[in-house]
């Protein structure tokens, strides 16, 4: 590094340039963005997409376990209709969820942050897309530097 003054060589702790006396410390040229700004950018986006993915399921299986689809024999629909019910409001439960935690992280919101942990840590058993995200969600969010940087963005 080089003092922009006199051009005398400059060691990498040094406070005053030892030619000419300017102070070398000062502000930095670029403001540093915080670690967290695009990865809380791209997680809100992907928390959009894996919820539109789980919408349809959800939907599908709502209307098939009340109508079936014709082909289904009558007592399959009596016996596993309920469960394919839960599972579908399961499903659209989490979709909605996760809607809600991808729109706030794009919006900042100082709640976001706790919502997208608990669905990261719920979406780990959902191979392989799931897992991805809650691992991507939790290695983002859950560190304590974390908290610190989207209270800042959750202000800004």
């Amino acid at each position: 590094m080089y003092c922009d003054r006199c051009g005398n060589i400059l060691q990498p702790n040094q406070g005053y340039c030892a030619q000419c006396g300017k102070a070398v410390a000062g502000v930095p040229l670029m403001p540093q963005a915080p670690r967290m700004a695009g990865h809380v950018r791209l997680l809100g986006i992907l928390w959009l997409a894996i919820s539109a993915f789980r919408l349809f399921p959800g939907l599908w299986l709502l209307a098939f376990s009340r109508m079936g689809v014709g082909f289904m024999p009558r007592h399959f629909l009596i016996a596993f209709g309920p469960l394919l019910m839960v599972v579908g409001v399961i499903l659209l439960a989490g979709a909605v969820a996760g809607f809600i935690a991808g729109w706030s992280l794009l919006d900042h919101q100082p709640w976001a942050r706790t919502l997208t942990i608990v669905l990261g840590i719920l979406s780990l058993p959902d191979i392989p897309f799931g897992t991805a995200l809650g691992i991507y969600s939790l290695w983002v969010l859950l560190p304590a530097q974390s908290q610190q940087e989207y209270r800042q963005l959750a202000r800004s």
